[in-house]
């Protein structure tokens, strides 16, 4: 049985698709810590995939994604449900995230490839090579 995969995106197309569609919705699936103090995509919505204290996958992700799109707001019966987009730290669980968001029928799912921060250089640094925050798209830390 094949599971169904979120569409990667890069971090400058999902800023794009916010752009052109003012329903899609930018979701940081980051622990609290991350989202609060290395930063966050301006606008994104926090919904931890897994958290502190206990490191575990969140029991209400579905549910809780689908309170953003509750109430027509940005679900119609022309177009659908909004797309999703999902970010983390450098893509992996976005992915992870995207596919059970997409297990459970939503259908616009999307993640961006490497993340906020993107993959790690040569010297162990996240930032520098690629990422929301590499490509100066608009963030902002507490």
């Amino acid at each position: 049985m094949t599971v169904a995969q979120p569409t990667g995106v890069s971090a400058q197309q999902a800023w794009q698709m916010l752009q052109d569609d003012p329903r899609a919705v930018l979701v940081d699936i980051r622990s609290s810590m991350e989202y609060l103090f290395v930063g966050h995509p301006k606008g994104s919505v926090h919904v931890p995939w897994i958290d502190e204290p206990d490191w575990e996958v969140n029991p209400h992700f579905v549910t809780d994604i689908r309170k953003l799109l509750l109430g027509g707001v940005v679900c119609d019966s022309d177009d659908g449900c909004a797309p999703v987009i999902l970010i983390c730290r450098s893509g992996k669980r976005s992915l992870d995230a995207g596919r059970t968001l997409l297990g459970a029928g939503l259908s616009k799912v999307y993640h961006v490839d490497d993340g906020f921060e993107g993959d790690l250089d040569e010297h162990h640094h996240r930032s520098t090579r690629n990422g929301w925050r590499h490509e100066g798209l608009p963030w902002e830390q507490c």
